[in-house]
């Protein structure tokens, strides 16, 4: 008998064309799925034919015996293989992971394109919102027509159509921060990861260098890139120009180097692709079960559930039910056993809950943060909400680009490399996990703390910053023995806020240089779905 659960009624995948896409379904076909190569095998494999569908339509397709002879697998342990792996189980994560991130095969090294904007927009010249919808499109178009097959997946950010008017707005309200707090006693730290393009780094670094240029002198800008392609292209285009830039090709998950200096850490539109994994609940214990992709010899995609034994998961529910955030389960069925006995005993009711897609990388980078940055202020942005997700509890949209058009999809499994995988963020959740890991003690060992001209004559050992006081704000969080805050007393840093997108832009942005001659303004009016937290 194997610990898995199978889900009924099972729900056949499939790709979703919309209906002027200029092409049948038929001709969504993918290359075959391989099997595990590493590199330096010489024996060529058999070809796996070609398909449209590469998810089993039923749970019962595949024999126990035959998964639970499939080896175990990681994101880590797929990064050497040159083709999607064969008869393997791995959790939902690391099939993300793997499909995105792969260096042979992965989405963002062999797929994206960047959407650069050679030119600034002169928004000045543009009577409206449609004129700069067809200036946007027509700089798109530069990128030439797809003929075959799955094309050039090509996205754009803020940064790349607000430039430099977006990066400057990042920079203002860092360097406010720093000023404020900091200046000129400490050095001004910056730590971005997943720099793209380094468009974002070069906006910030040309504003603080014209308008701050005393704050430029002690600024020291650190990207953290996990692609080694875009790693390159950072360094080409930033270190000439801004000697203070060093580009580290590595990925934050792998990071051990502690920071004990202050500093600022920017997350833009990075945890959208962050990996999540899927969990269903017994309707009848409410006990959550993992998802565990099965890849059988064919490439086919099956999902298995089993009782939660991974440690990140663990985590991620302990901290969801400390934090008292409900999990994805009706509140009448969480509250009554017999209402889900009925409900379970209905006549073709589920017996698990739908699918919920939980953020547990975000977790593990919270955790590098408190663990490597002691004193960071972490700056993030990302969508909120999103349209055309497939089903379940914050799930994610999968979808790819063919023949000049986007295709969603329904489903999760599909070939790795192909399509982008990107999820929703409940930034009001994330606010309270971020605050109680920020709350979490550390030891000295792993901050390795050092001196510095604002520290107070605090140490570890005394007897603490709140002994004259028992009053201590909402806002702020607990004091850290010997460091003070920017208001000099031991009242702990400001916690993180959560603003809309059009909220920080009205705060920190010079929005009379994207204001359109009707007055409409895109910076503000745009990315409604998407939010901020600092």
């Amino acid at each position: 008998m194997f610990p898995w659960k199978h889900f009924r009624p099972p729900r056949k995948a499939r790709l979703r064309v919309p209906i002027n896409t200029p092409c049948s379904p038929t001709h969504i076909r993918l290359l075959s799925a391989g099997g595990p190569k590493q590199p330096g095998t010489k024996a060529p494999r058999k070809r796996l034919p070609d398909k449209i569908n590469y998810n089993a339509d039923t749970f019962t397709d595949m024999n126990d015996v035959d998964h639970a002879n499939f080896k175990r697998v990681t994101s880590n342990d797929l990064a050497s293989y040159t083709e999607p792996p064969t008869e393997v189980k791995m959790l939902v994560r690391d099939f993300i992971e793997d499909s995105l991130y792969n260096p042979h095969y992965g989405y963002f090294p062999k797929q994206v394109n960047i959407f650069t904007a050679t030119e600034t927009i002169d928004f000045a010249s543009l009577r409206n919102t449609v004129q700069f919808q067809d200036e946007v499109a027509r700089r798109y178009a530069g990128y030439g027509l797809d003929e075959t097959g799955p094309g050039r997946q090509i996205w754009h950010t803020p940064t790349e159509l607000f430039k430099p008017w977006y990066g400057r707005a990042i920079a203002q309200c860092l360097v406010s921060e720093y000023l404020l707090k900091y200046f000129p006693y400490e050095d001004f730290s910056i730590y971005e990861i997943g720099g793209g393009n380094g468009t974002l780094a070069r906006d910030i670094l040309d504003y603080i260098q014209e308008e701050y240029p005393d704050v430029y002198d002690r600024t020291r800008y650190n990207i953290i890139e996990i692609s080694e392609n875009l790693a390159n292209l950072q360094r080409e285009k930033l270190c000439s120009k801004h000697p203070c830039v060093t580009v580290t090709n590595q990925s934050i998950f792998h990071w051990e180097k502690v920071e004990p200096a202050p500093s600022y850490f920017l997350a833009m539109e990075v945890i959208d692709n962050f990996a999540h994994d899927m969990i269903r609940y017994d309707l009848r214990t409410l006990e959550p079960y993992q998802g565990v992709v099965v890849v059988d010899g064919n490439g086919d995609y099956s999902t298995l559930y089993a009782r939660v034994t991974d440690p990140l998961i663990s985590s991620f529910l302990s901290l969801r039910r400390r934090l008292s955030h409900s999990p994805s389960i009706p509140r009448l069925l969480r509250s009554s056993s017999t209402l889900r006995n009925i409900y379970t005993s209905l006549p073709f009711a589920p017996n698990l809950s739908p699918p919920e897609f939980i953020p547990t990388r975000l977790l593990s980078l919270l955790r590098t943060l408190r663990k490597y940055f002691p004193r960071h202020r972490l700056l993030l942005s990302d969508f909120s909400s999103l349209p055309d997700t497939i089903p379940g509890v914050n799930a994610p949209v999968v979808q790819t680009r063919y023949q000049n058009t986007t295709v969603p999809c329904t489903t999760l499994f599909v070939k790795p490399g192909y399509f982008d995988i990107f999820f929703p963020t409940n930034f009001e959740h994330l606010r309270d996990m971020y605050e109680d890991i920020l709350s979490q003690p550390v030891s000295l060992a792993d901050t390795s703390p050092r001196a510095s001209p604002l520290a107070g004559g605090a140490s570890p050992l005394s007897v603490g910053a709140g002994f004259f006081s028992s009053y201590h704000p909402k806002n702020r969080r607990t004091p850290t023995d010997g460091i003070a805050s920017s208001s000099g007393l031991p009242v702990g840093e400001r916690k993180s806020n959560v603003f809309t997108h059009a909220e920080f832009m009205e705060a920190y942005a010079d929005l009379a240089k994207t204001r359109l001659r009707n007055g409409e303004n895109p910076m503000v009016d745009y990315y409604k779905n998407v939010k901020f937290l600092f």
